[in-house]
């Protein structure tokens, strides 16, 4: 015998758990975004769940539900927030994907919501927030790691070019300008650091010998 059909309450809240785009797929960015924007605008002992659930207009039972607490809450909302600022290009060509992707940092670093995000990131030392950072740089390093590796396999960038480090410098001279300097950063600025670490990269500056453990 077959089991009866579910309610339509049962049938639309299984939906809503697994339907792409559904309710459950709105709150969590809801939160997610409540999250961060708390992060950005709140001092470390102003971040609370209740803050989050408060802006995101959720109870915080909802929250601890799917996160377990601040903290994991506060991590997907960083990897989320990692993933969807970066724009990670391959046009075939090292200079520029390396261009473009120094103009995505530019906009992260720039934007009003995701760069008070950052700041807040750099600005802060307690334990929490040294641990989003961290996630903050692994997601970013993972998802453009493939624009260098690609040019290593094209033969535009020499075999053993150490994708962290270019990286690392695309983006350096942006972060520098502005959170060590205070100086504002322009698309001319993205330009001249990308402009500079391909050529620094094609001249083997970033080449590691197999097993060099980084600097």
């Amino acid at each position: 015998m077959s089991a009866p059909d579910p309610s339509p309450a049962a049938r639309g809240a299984d939906s809503a758990t697994r339907r792409p785009g559904g309710r459950t797929a709105r709150t969590r960015a809801v939160v997610l975004d409540a999250a961060l924007e708390e992060l950005a605008t709140s001092d470390d002992g102003d971040l609370t769940l209740d803050r989050i659930a408060t802006r995101a207009g959720v109870p915080r039972s909802t929250i601890y539900r799917r996160w377990g607490g601040l903290d994991g809450v506060l991590l997907e909302a960083i990897a989320t927030f990692a993933t969807d600022q970066a724009r990670v290009p391959d046009t075939g060509r090292v200079e520029d994907d390396l261009r473009l992707w120094a103009r995505s940092v530019h906009h992260t670093l720039t934007d009003p919501v995701s760069g008070r995000a950052v700041a807040a990131l750099l600005g802060r030392a307690s334990t929490r927030t040294a641990a989003l950072r961290h996630r903050f740089w692994s997601v970013r390093s993972a998802l453009v790691r493939p624009v260098v590796q690609r040019a290593v396999e094209r033969g535009q960038l020499p075999d053993g070019t150490d994708a962290d480090d270019v990286i690392r410098h695309v983006g350096a001279p942006l972060y520098y300008s502005l959170f060590v300097l205070g100086e504002p950063i322009t698309p001319a600025t993205a330009d001249l650091a990308a402009a500079a670490t391909a050529a620094a990269a094609h001249a083997g500056v970033f080449v590691r010998p197999a097993g060099a453990l980084p600097a």
